[in-house]
């Protein structure tokens, strides 16, 4: 079944690059990774507030990438395919919320408000790896996949690194909003020195 994706042009004859499960299921483990070191017990204040820019940064881009592809791939070729994605865009709004009050909490409610976006991340990944991508994987091509993993890499490297919940989450308006909301945010990222890639904790 067709999810309806622009064509890529050929590299060798064949779309290349990662299939989308294999691109969201390594972002959830580095994610997951991530959280677990911003709530452990040694981790100091000033690490703790680094790491939780980099989980805030991470996931907000993350988000912004699946509600771009994988979700309108979902609905479009999945048997029941609305229902999932709506269920998930609810759970994804309120993830965003509480990266959101991670973002403002100071050093003494870090930890707590890290741990609630742990849960909610935990919960995103095992109803992403437990049946959203298999049921995917079952019903398009293997090109398709690729088609979508190679689009959800391009669209989080142009997402907001910042939490919006009220912006919108399904095409075409995220498309336009969430690349320009990004611009504002990577300015801020800049005047504020502020991390947001793993590799540079």
């Amino acid at each position: 079944m067709s999810v309806h994706l622009p064509p890529l042009p050929p590299v060798g004859g064949e779309s290349t690059g990662v299939n989308v499960a294999d691109v969201v299921s390594r972002e959830h483990r580095e994610l997951l990774a991530l959280c677990d070191e911003l709530t452990a017990d040694g981790t100091d204040a000033g690490r703790r507030r680094v790491l939780a820019e980099v989980v805030s940064a991470g996931l907000s881009r993350h988000l912004s990438a699946e509600e771009q592809y994988v979700y309108p791939a979902v609905r479009a070729a999945v048997p029941d395919g609305e229902r999932l994605a709506e269920r998930e865009i609810a759970e994804d709004r309120a993830l965003l919320e509480s990266l959101r009050l991670l973002e403002d909490a100071g050093d003494a409610e870090r930890r707590e408000r890290a741990e609630d976006v742990g849960r909610r991340l935990r919960r995103h990944a095992d109803a992403a790896t437990g049946e959203l991508l298999p049921l995917l994987e079952r019903m398009v091509s293997a090109e398709e996949l690729i088609r979508l993993g190679n689009r959800v890499e391009v669209a989080r490297e142009a997402a907001p690194t910042r939490p919006h919940p009220q912006t919108p989450a399904t095409p075409p308006w995220n498309k336009v909003v969430d690349p320009a909301v990004a611009i504002v945010d990577k300015v801020r990222d800049v005047v504020g020195r502020r991390t947001t890639y793993p590799q540079d904790l």
